[in-house]
């Protein structure tokens, strides 16, 4: 069968994930990530070394536009929503104090 994900892996990637699972949720998730796993392993079965390798799956070359200059927004129509500024700048709360070791 392959590899199985069993309730202590759900646990542990939950908890690293900072997810709060509840006990049905856990047996949940074990189930689907096993039936995810067991998917991936048949479609490992296929031969591929005839298929090239892929950035897109669709012919689409290069898709960016040239670079043009054109105007950009005043310094007061930029800031003109600002729920606070101070000149040219946003001015926002200070979340850094002394003690923050930054």
């Amino acid at each position: 069968m392959g590899h199985k994900i069993d309730i202590d892996q759900v646990r542990r990637v939950a908890k690293l994930s900072r997810l709060e699972l509840t006990e049905p949720e856990i047996e949940q998730f074990t189930g689907e990530l096993s039936e995810i796993l067991r998917y991936v392993e048949k479609l490992n079965e296929l031969d591929t070394s005839q298929v090239l390798p892929l950035a897109h799956c669709l012919p689409i070359h290069n898709v960016f536009r040239d670079d043009q200059i054109r105007p950009s927004l005043s310094t007061d129509r930029a800031l003109a929503n600002a729920p606070d500024r101070e000149g040219e700048f946003y001015k926002v709360p200070k979340i850094l104090d002394d003690n923050s070791g930054a």
